[in-house]
């Protein structure tokens, strides 16, 4: 019988953890920075192709909006044979909380290697 390792590891992690993990990976590449970037910079919908804004393969954009998405940051609505997407306001503010006091836990009482 084979083991599933990474659910086993899961179990051991707390949601907030796993939101915390789930967030940074947004972050892991420049392109989801950038891209994020700009759909904040033209505050609204973009229906048009990112692809000249941003400076990548169109398939490399879709990558990186697809795992944006999947993240929960932006959202996209197809109409016709275009894809529009912006800003998941919601979720940006959900993501924005489970950062602010992961990154803002206080240090003042870890003097072990001082």
């Amino acid at each position: 019988m084979r083991l599933n390792i990474f659910s086993m590891t899961e179990e051991k992690y707390t949601h907030t953890q796993k939101q915390v993990a789930l967030y940074a990976k947004a972050f892991a590449h420049p392109a989801r920075a950038a891209i994020l970037q700009y759909l904040f910079k033209i505050k609204t919908c973009i229906c048009g192709d990112i692809v000249d804004e941003i400076g990548l393969a169109q398939s490399t954009i879709s990558q990186h909006l697809k795992e944006l998405k999947n993240i929960g940051l932006i959202q996209g609505t197809i109409e016709g044979t275009s894809v529009c997407y912006c800003i998941n306001n919601e979720n940006w503010n959900k993501m924005k909380e489970v950062m602010n006091d992961f990154l803002h836990q206080d240090l003042s009482q870890n003097n072990c290697c001082q």
